[in-house]
């Protein structure tokens, strides 16, 4: 090979060895990685676990690699930081796009922003982040046509400079628990009182299990961030809208349980205001109001004639 590489090619003996180690040190360290990776998937059986330890390995490898290749083609750099310098000064210039991800994935491992696991959205993505790399970030989407934070089935490459761009929501990070309302719209007929205590013992039902769990972690996470929630109960809200009487029900709920908790929630609500009489669902009407018949009696302008009716002097 040395012999053929020289006659056709043209390459001095010293550029045969350096890229025959180079492919030599390339092909070693991938075989050890797949050595490495199938010895700890006989052992190992959970995904996370898994997950890991092939970034890990994955990086290791490439960092050796880089050192040993590196110092073989740059024979006069002896020094590793001053390899590393102008390495990383070449690609700033060349390559800016990549290094600014490349320091966006170094910020994601240093501050932590979200790791593998969380459920995020940056800018106008969410999702449950399933990939980190180098350059990128994979999110397995959520939202977009379908409702309640469920996935939508699409994946989704957000490079990884867009953490210093735009603005990052960590559902699980600090504080693992979201507030999610459910608004209940009843007529203005409706005996409003008796369906608010309807919906405060639904709401109990379904969330007053988390109260106690969720002031521990608001203690934890109050060390590390100003977080201050006086009440952590679940709660019904009173408003009056132009078609009738909204009553919100507002409760903690973790962030992937939140389409199966509504729908808990209203089914129970639709079984409980089916058997009470005096209780009824609005919804979007246009009607009219003679404000002398049917608005409260002692607010009636009174009328000029004693019979309502005018009469004509003979």
């Amino acid at each position: 090979m040395i012999d053929w590489l020289q006659t056709h090619l043209g390459m001095n003996t010293e550029l045969q060895t350096r890229l025959l180690t180079t492919i030599a040190t390339i092909v070693g360290l991938w075989l050890v990685r797949r050595i490495v990776l199938g010895y700890v998937y006989r052992r190992v059986r959970d995904p996370w676990s898994r997950y890991r330890w092939r970034k890990g390995l994955t990086y290791l490898v490439v960092a050796i690699g880089a050192i040993i290749i590196g110092r073989m083609w740059f024979a006069g750099v002896q020094s590793l930081a001053t390899f590393l310098g102008l390495l990383t000064a070449g690609l700033a210039i060349a390559l800016k796009e990549p290094v600014s991800n490349l320091a966006g994935w170094a910020f994601i491992i240093w501050r932590g922003p979200f790791e593998v696991g969380d459920r995020i959205q940056i800018g106008s993505h969410a999702g449950d982040v399933i990939d980190l790399g180098l350059f990128q970030f994979t999110l397995n989407e959520i939202g977009a046509w379908v409702d309640a934070d469920q996935s939508s089935g699409r994946i989704i490459h957000v490079p990884n400079g867009k953490v210093f761009s735009d603005p990052v929501a960590n559902y699980n990070k600090g504080f693992p628990y979201i507030w999610n309302e459910v608004p209940v719209l009843v007529t203005f007929e409706s005996d409003w009182r008796k369906a608010k205590q309807l919906l405060t013992n639904i709401a109990f039902k379904h969330a007053e299990h988390l109260t106690t769990q969720a002031e521990q972690e608001l203690l934890a996470a109050s060390r590390q961030y100003l977080i201050n929630y006086r009440k952590l109960t679940p709660i019904v809200y009173t408003k009056v809208t132009d078609s009738g009487v909204q009553l919100t029900i507002r409760y903690l709920i973790e962030p992937r349980k939140r389409r199966g908790t509504e729908h808990a929630i209203w089914e129970e609500i639709l079984t409980e205001f089916a058997g009470v009489p005096d209780i009824d669902l609005a919804y979007h009407t246009v009607r009219g109001f003679k404000y002398a018949d049917e608005g409260k009696p002692a607010l009636r302008a009174p009328s000029p004639h004693p019979s309502g009716v005018p009469t004509t002097e003979e």
